[in-house]
This record gives structure tokens, C-alpha cells and sequence, in this order.
């Protein structure tokens, strides 16, 4: 081993030492799915609650065989970028579906959402901009954000008053503007207060980039996040996800036709990036089929996440997302184990996934999900959480 290489091993360990210590150390283990909402670890079955497949569709024979028809005539792969190959048939049939859905003129699907949110902010703003961006966003929109060399300023989570302080403050002294959140926030369930922020953007001249990808599929009848209101907003960027409700993999923003034709010509991580294989767009495809026809599938993960809530006396959830706050890391980790002994896939989130002393569980709702399942979910955390508590 060079000297360069023992320093390299030096730094790793002595970071992932720092790490243990403080009980932040991530590990992945094998997990098998076994259909529904059933996964295989250590040779055990449990019932998973923290996938983020709120309709089970990753797993649905119809998403399953439009995914394998795909690749039969397409593919296994695309071969080269979009600008250098051209788009398949099915990858235009997608956007043109997902603009319908969202109700925009265009769309544009990248390689995954995380890809989507560094290609978006960067292409339309840079030096001599300001961009503010809610402090619990996903770390993609920060990324994003810090990537297009704006000026970025961060506002408190969803707190309408000091957004506005800021944009009366900051505004005027900047070219453009954007404002940049989720509409479901991956962590927390809840959603930000986009009336609101609209009309703040509306009166200062900023555009508003919403990332849904927690939000379609199972909010606002499905079209996500911005038909959760009435009325329902429009912003002008619209970007999500097909790995979430969608059960497929790849991100998209929908927009006007002229953004979406600049974002084609400048978004780097869509330029220089090869396009996303057949089957994962045939997947997509299928799974808004099943999205648009059945209304009572859109509604189950709600339908459930509001009887966990009722069970545990929580406060009524307002997506499938609900975080039970531990606060400690190693505790949260205990809470996890003691789940998975009982039957339940319920992994530990901790910093810097969350804040610093918020370490929780994040238990997530699907289709797929048993009333008997919620329930004994619910019974078993109650039990855990009164078991902690009394030994403080």
C-alpha cells in the first residue's frame, strides 16, 4: 500500500470511528422483497413500513409486465444521452402523460429525481440571483441550489412570515428570483402551505420550484401536492419522482414548453447523462394507468396512516408519512430493533437526514398494508414507546 493510500485508510477509519461513537453509522442489509408489502431479512419475514412504494406498484404484475414488454422491444438500456440519440417512443409517451397528469404544457424526465434537482436550479439561475429555500427541504434542492453559484438564503420551515421578511428585504437587490420546497416533506409528512407561498412569489417576482415526489400518487387525488388545495396552485416548476407512489425509478419536472425546451438544452445532469432505460419508463407508464383508474388505491395509504394516527392519539396525518420523534439516535436505533423483532421494517432516521436531537421513526403507509397489519403496528409501537418512557 502507497503512502497515499495508507492516509486514505487512516482518514476513513478514524471517520467511521467518530461515527460509531456517536451512533451514526450507516450499515445496508440485505432485504429481499417478497411482493405486497412482506420483505425477506435474515431470513426472516417482515412487514415493511418505511418504503416510500405508497401503492405497492413496484410489485404489481401489471407494472412488472410493462416493465419486462419494455425492455423486450427497447432494450435493457438507452445506449447514449437524449441530444445524441434521440428518445424511444415510450420516453416521449411519458412526458407527454406526466404534463396531462400534472396539468402543464410539458415535461422533461431525468434519470432520477435526485438528478432532476441538480439540473433544474443551476440551468436557470446563477451569479446575481437569490434563491430561497425552506430549511427542511430535501438535500437536493439544497444541492441544486448551491450548485447554480445564486446566492442562496435558507428560511425557517414553512414559515410564510419570514419568507416574506426576506423576499422584501433581499428581493430587489437580485436579477431573478426562485423559491425552492417540497410539497410533502420526506421526513416530517407535512406539507408546505403553497397558497401562501404563491402568492408571496406571485407579489415579488419569484419563481417557485415544488419538489411532489412525496406527493403524487397519494395526495390531491393523486396529482399530488399542488391539487391538495382549493383551489389547487400551479406553479411554474413541477418536479417529482417515479420511484415513490410510481413503483419505477427516474424524475421529471413538468413546466411550460418554453422551460422545458431550455432545461433540454442547458440542464447538464440531462446533457450529460444517459437516458433512463425502456423499462423503467414502461413501469412509469402502467403504474399511472393504475393511478388514474382507481380512485380507492390513491386513498388507501391515507385511509391507513389515519388509523395508525387515531390509534396512537396522534394528530391527523396529512400524508402517509408519519414521523414518531425519539429525539436520541442510539434510542431510535433500540426502538428500530425491538420493531424488527416484532415483524416490522421500521428503519432508525437520524442526522444529518434530520436535525440534530429529532432521531425518529419514519413509518410510511401502503396500499399493500393489512388493517391488521396498522393495528398491530400500532399496539406494538404504543408498547415500545411506554416501555422507554417509564425507564427514564
Amino acid at each position: 500500500m502507497t503512502s497515499a493510500s495508507a492516509s486514505l485508510e487512516r482518514f476513513a477509519a478514524n471517520k467511521l470511528a467518530g461515527l460509531d461513537r456517536r451512533n451514526l453509522r450507516r450499515r445496508t442489509r440485505e432485504t429481499r422483497p417478497l411482493g405486497g408489502a412482506l420483505v425477506e431479512r435474515d431470513g426472516r419475514q417482515l412487514v415493511n413500513a418505511c418504503s416510500n412504494d405508497y401503492l405497492g406498484l413496484s410489485q404489481h404484475p401489471a407494472v412488472i409486465e410493462a416493465a419486462a414488454a419494455a425492455a423486450r422491444q427497447f432494450g435493457a438500456g438507452s445506449g447514449a444521452s437524449r441530444l445524441v440519440t434521440g428518445g424511444h417512443p415510450l420516453l416521449f409517451e411519458l412526458e407527454a402523460r406526466l404534463a396531462a397528469f400534472k396539468g402543464t404544457e410539458d415535461c422533461l424526465v431525468f434519470g432520477s429525481g435526485y438528478l432532476a434537482n441538480l439540473a433544474i436550479t443551476p440551468a436557470l439561475v446563477g451569479s446575481g440571483d437569490i434563491i430561497f429555500v425552506d430549511t427542511l427541504a430535501h438535500a437536493c434542492l439544497h444541492a441544486g441550489a448551491r450548485l447554480s453559484g445564486a446566492r442562496v438564503e435558507v428560511f425557517p420551515h414553512n414559515d410564510m412570515a419570514a419568507l416574506e421578511a426576506m423576499l422584501k428585504t433581499l428581493r430587489q437587490g437580485h436579477r431573478h428570483a426562485m423559491i425552492l420546497t417540497d410539497g410533502v416533506f420526506s421526513m416530517d409528512g407535512d406539507l408546505a402551505p403553497l397558497p401562501d407561498m404563491m402568492a408571496l412569489a406571485q407579489t415579488h417576482d419569484a419563481w417557485t420550484l415544488i419538489d411532489d415526489a412525496h406527493g403524487i400518487g397519494v395526495i390531491g387525488g393523486g396529482h399530488g401536492s399542488t391539487h391538495a388545495f382549493q383551489p389547487s396552485v400551479v406553479p411554474p416548476l413541477q418536479m417529482g419522482t417515479l420511484s415513490k407512489a410510481l413503483g419505477s425509478y427516474g424524475g421529471y419536472v413538468c413546466a411550460s414548453r418554453d422551460v422545458c425546451d431550455l432545461l433540454r438544452t442547458r440542464a447538464r445532469p440531462l446533457v450529460f447523462t444517459t437516458a433512463l432505460p425502456p423499462a423503467s419508463i414502461g413501469a412509469a407508464l402502467a403504474a399511472l394507468d393504475l393511478i388514474e383508474q382507481d380512485s380507492a388505491l390513491r386513498e388507501r395509504p391515507m385511509d391507513l396512516a389515519r388509523r395508525f394516527c387515531r390509534t396512537l392519539g396522534l394528530a391527523e396525518p396529512n400524508s402517509p408519512i408519519v414521523p414518531i420523534i425519539i429525539g436520541d439516535e442510539s434510542a431510535a436505533l433500540s426502538a428500530s430493533a425491538e420493531l424488527e423483532d416484532a415483524g416490522f421494517l421500521v428503519t432508525a432516521i437520524r442526522p444529518p437526514t434530520v436535525p440534530r436531537r429529532t432521531a425518529r421513526l419514519r413509518i410510511t403507509f401502503n396500499a399493500a398494508h393489512s388493517e391488521a397489519d396498522i393495528d398491530r403496528l400500532a399496539t406494538t409501537l404504543k408498547s415500545i414507546l411506554q416501555t422507554a418512557e417509564a425507564a427514564e
